[in-house]
């Protein structure tokens, strides 16, 4: 006797068994079937995100309306027509971070040729002064606001005569590096 005959004859002399197999069988395409379509649900509302977050990355599309927006509008990329716009732009928005939080600039560089500019990236290296606790708020103000801006260098000289002991706090002073990314003409 062949397995093949063992099943049939099971089968036929036991109904209730082809009835709970054919069952399991059915439960069984039915959940796969249903596991497909969530899959393909989820994949299709992280495209929407997806899409929703380049949208908004190349300013085409405004960003939600919260907190963030409300206190840091602009879009993502330095703005202007020329990079050399573009650098000023870059340097007029460090500077009134930097004003902000009552410091004073003494001298800036921007740096439009060089080796990320091929990226699309414009640097500028601005030397200024302030009170240190408004240090933070200046990093803070840089990397948080609109354009996106990353500070890649930053060097700190404390003036060796401050007066600590007596609770007052010197102005410092800092050379910050920063870079944004431009996206030229459109």
């Amino acid at each position: 006797m062949s397995v093949g005959n063992i099943v049939t004859r099971t089968l036929t002399h036991s109904p209730l068994i082809a009835v709970v197999l054919y069952l399991a069988v059915l439960v069984g395409l039915v959940t796969t079937s249903a596991l497909a379509i969530t899959d393909v649900f989820d994949h299709q509302r992280a495209l929407v995100q997806s899409s929703d977050l380049l949208d908004q990355l190349r300013g085409r599309k405004p960003r939600n309306a919260g907190a963030l927006s409300a206190e840091h509008p602009g879009t993502p990329f330095l703005e202007g027509p020329t990079v050399t716009v573009a650098g000023a732009a870059l340097l007029q928005r460090v500077a009134a971070a930097v004003g902000a939080v009552g410091g004073t600039i003494q001298s800036s560089q921007v740096d439009v040729l060089g080796t990320q500019a091929k990226d699309g990236f414009v640097g500028l290296v601005v030397s200024c002064e302030m009170e240190q606790p408004a240090l933070q708020k200046l990093l803070y103000d840089i990397e948080v606001g609109m354009p996106f801006l990353f500070v890649d260098q930053l060097d700190v000289q404390v003036p060796q005569n401050t007066a600590v002991n007596e609770g007052v706090a010197g102005r410092i002073r800092v050379v910050i590096g920063v870079s944004g990314q431009w996206q030229g003409s459109k």
